[in-house]
């Protein structure tokens, strides 16, 4: 009997002859002019048209493709991004020692990198000019296509050995989904490069797959929420940060309690009337100025509570809004059933009039600080609770740290689905830092940041931040009058990966504070993020 293995072997010899060891498309591309004056000869030369249409490849001139002149790197990285729909990200914080921002490739690798997709070829370099291996290749594409988990044998290989452990898997999932295979010799040549015929080949290959090709072409317009929170910001510059974010959940900071059941109303109706002309609902926020007595007048006392029920529904109808958004912060935990009724008894009056009620809550981490939230309770009258998943160390803490590290963040959602249920859980993510710095004695300091500000602090002092692999983060410092200062820096990369995170979980949305804070470089970051995590080839 003849075994698998050789019946793969002798399939792909005979279809490949001597292609290289790329698997050729069947049908051909029917045009009467070539695009290009040098492919006609090319066993991809269907694929190249194919590819050339669809805008994922492009020619090396005008008229030259250069079929058999070596892919880089860079370019493999730039091609599968085309193909994913992946958008180029001119990030603030380089990845990789040998690239320069004003290099061509800079935005395409940033971009890869950012959702993992791409690796260096070690932890500072990524060799963008350098031709990408068949094994290098192999592996980029099963990220690229999620398949991961398919295996395939590559012991029959003449040169098995030679195929790295690291890529070992990726080739036989390659070959097992007849993506690549080997040599008329039977020889894989992991170490060879990829020319641009084989490139084009392969990826053609890939895009014939009818499912994989369904799911590229489905828009990722999922129906989750993009809250923006307004701060420090005019109603003009927070307008013109919602287009740019894709935020479609305004949450300006317009009610805020007084005494003895008073709301002040702050309203902004020009934001009202833009929201309502750009297609975006504003659910406005309800904050408690961080003020312990004040809350507990208003809340324990069922008159001044009535009233601010009341008065909350009053702005909800007369502004036309979508709903509001409750943060306080600083609740007494002697305060937590009055909290609780609160949020009940808000949730039942505005679900009257078909609005909706979301609320600000910290990671609970068994401290006072939270102790005036009944979580379990508050989600079951509330439409949605709104995790505000940073603050882990905090600007007075003692011991300098991140912000929002990926385990945080993790344990953050984690907890509280024990109590909520997802489809109610909205992640919020910072968009902001703090500067750490550290005296002689020991004593930590901290400067909130802006993004902006941070990526100022790293451009300026042309300092080079390391991934931290436990974090989730870049991190880096850097001494300034004698003190040592440390950044957890939070970019699109280390979004992305929070991101990701309620994309697993299936939360009802992220919300973001405040929108403001960010460098524009993250909405394509995280747009990104949206778009790759959620293609499903499977």
């Amino acid at each position: 009997m003849i075994s698998s293995k050789f019946k793969r072997w002798v399939a792909g010899a005979a279809a490949l002859s001597c292609l290289m060891g790329i698997v050729p498309t069947v049908d051909a591309a029917s045009t009467n002019k070539l695009p290009f004056d040098d492919i006609a000869g090319s066993f991809a030369k269907d694929s190249i048209i194919r590819l050339y249409e669809k805008q994922i490849l492009s020619g090396t001139s005008a008229r030259t493709f250069s079929p058999k002149q070596p892919v880089t790197r860079a370019e493999f990285i730039t091609i599968l991004d085309r193909v994913l729909g992946i958008k180029t990200v001119h990030g603030a914080i380089n990845p990789f020692k040998d690239m320069k921002p004003t290099d061509w490739y800079y935005d395409a690798v940033t971009a890869a990198v950012q959702v993992g997709l791409a690796d260096g070829t070690s932890a500072h370099s990524f060799e963008p000019s350098k031709p990408v291996t068949r094994q290098e290749a192999a592996i980029m594409l099963i990220r690229a296509f999620k398949q991961s988990g398919v295996s395939g044998d590559t012991s029959f290989f003449a040169d098995a050995d030679e195929i790295a452990d690291w890529a070992d898997k990726a080739v036989g999932a390659a070959l097992e989904l007849n993506l690549m295979a080997g040599d008329a010799n039977g020889h894989f040549n992991p170490a060879d490069g990829m020319t641009r015929q084989e490139t084009a080949a392969v990826i053609d290959r890939a895009l014939q797959n009818a499912k994989w090709a369904t799911a590229l072409a489905k828009s990722q317009s999922a129906a989750r929420i993009q809250l923006g929170w307004q701060y420090g910001q005019t109603t003009a510059q927070y307008e013109q940060s919602v287009l740019q974010a894709n935020v479609t959940t305004l949450s300006p900071r317009w009610y805020f309690f007084d005494p003895a059941g008073v709301v002040a109303d702050y309203t902004d109706q020009s934001l009202v009337s833009w929201a309502s002309k750009n297609k975006r609902q504003i659910w406005g926020m309800v904050g408690n100025r961080s003020s312990q007595e004040v809350t507990h007048q208003n809340l324990s006392n069922a008159t001044y509570r009535g009233k601010v029920v009341d008065q909350l529904t009053g702005y909800v109808q007369k502004y036309g809004l979508k709903g509001l958004n409750i943060d306080f912060e600083n609740v007494a935990p002697e305060d937590r059933a009055y909290m609780t009724a609160f949020i009940s008894e808000l949730s039942a009056k505005l679900h009257k009039i078909g609005a909706i009620v979301s609320v600000c809550v910290s990671p609970d981490l068994g401290s006072d600080w939270t102790e005036g939230f009944d979580y379990k309770a508050l989600g079951a009258s509330a439409d949605y609770m709104v995790l505000m998943a940073y603050d882990e160390h905090w600007s007075t803490s003692p011991i300098a740290g991140s912000v929002a590290s990926l385990p945080y963040v993790d344990y953050a959602i984690a907890n509280i689905l024990e109590e909520v249920p997802a489809s109610k859980v909205i992640l919020a993510l910072p968009y902001y830092n703090q500067d750490w710095a550290t005296d002689k004695s020991g004593k930590v300091t901290a400067s909130e940041l802006t993004l902006i500000e941070q990526n100022n602090i790293v451009r300026n002092r042309s300092l080079l931040p390391a991934w931290d692999a436990s974090v989730a983060q870049y991190t880096v410092s850097y001494q300034l009058n004698g003190l040592k200062h440390q950044l957890w820096i939070e970019d699109g990369r280390s979004l992305a990966a929070k991101y990701k995170k309620a994309m697993d979980y299936n939360l009802a949305g992220l919300a973001y504070w405040y929108i403001g804070g960010a460098s524009t470089d993250i909405y394509n970051s995280l747009s990104n993020a949206e778009r790759f995590y959620g293609l499903n080839f499977n």
